[in-house]
């Protein structure tokens, strides 16, 4: 059984026993020892000094934005492999931290957002996918062809993708400008790809859930196969790539940084 290493549940622990370790000891200790002129102990200036930065980041990365790396190719054109984006953590409420209870209410997902959610099959694994279908929604994918009850979303073809870094296997995809609910966003069609072969059906979403699905629709393992995301398992909303490294690259694309993810 793989072991998973709770980065969370690490944060939280680490920033409590640091807490303690140095409240204690200005409660108790620290005072008599200032008076005496002895040297702090070695465990005391640690956590006085970690303490601070452990409760920032506990902070920023529990409530307000967490980084994410892009592992797939699953989100082109809109994310490509190698991007590091943020997500916005309170947009669907304010959650505690390891448990993800949430405690304030704030927003819920709208159609077209770029969401991070638990992999509802897996909760140790993070996945990224676009808002296709909300609660009470009828969604069908026929024919390389999406229909939001009952009407069709408009897609403009914009020609030929030439796809870059790991993203060389989709060149020669169509691109498409896709205009889901108020958003206006890229997805890729795989001509190599045979109509009917791949994730139809038409499904209606179910109260506290939503059907997502990846911009690559022909190569992404979304809603049209494992089923919907539970709303208790939304992380946040992506928003900004703030940098992208992809080793089949060789570096660093400069062209990526500062992206607004739409």
């Amino acid at each position: 059984m793989p072991v998973y290493f709770n980065f969370s549940a690490f944060l939280v622990l680490a920033t409590a026993l640091t807490g303690v370790i140095w409240l204690i000891d200005h409660l108790t200790f620290g005072r008599k020892r200032k008076a005496e002129g002895r040297k702090e102990p070695l465990l005391v200036e640690y956590a006085r000094s970690f303490f601070p930065v452990l409760l920032i980041v506990l902070v920023l990365r529990s409530f307000l934005a967490e980084p994410f790396r892009i592992p797939s190719n699953s989100m082109m054109p809109t994310l490509l492999t190698g991007d590091f984006i943020l997500v916005n953590k309170f947009g669907y409420g304010i959650r505690l931290p390891v448990t993800d209870t949430k405690i304030i209410p704030l927003g819920e997902p709208e159609r077209g957002d770029v969401v991070v959610f638990r992999y509802p099959e897996n909760p140790r694994e993070d996945y990224i996918k676009r808002v296709v279908g909300l609660p009470g929604d009828v969604v069908e994918y026929r024919n390389k062809v999406l229909r939001v009850n009952g009407e069709f979303v408009a897609a403009v073809r914009e020609g030929a993708y030439v796809g870059v870094g790991s993203g060389r296997e989709m060149t020669g995809a169509e691109a498409f400008s896709e205009q889901l609910g108020e958003v206006n966003h890229k997805i890729l069609i795989d001509p190599r790809v045979q109509r009917g072969s791949v994730g139809e059906g038409s499904w209606t979403v179910p109260d506290g859930h939503y059907f997502v699905m990846g911009d690559n629709r022909d190569n992404s393992l979304d809603s049209r196969y494992w089923g919907f995301v539970p709303e208790k398992n939304l992380v946040g909303k992506a928003f900004f790539i703030w940098m992208n490294w992809d080793g089949k690259n060789g570096g660093i694309d400069f062209s990526r940084l500062g992206t607004v993810i739409h």
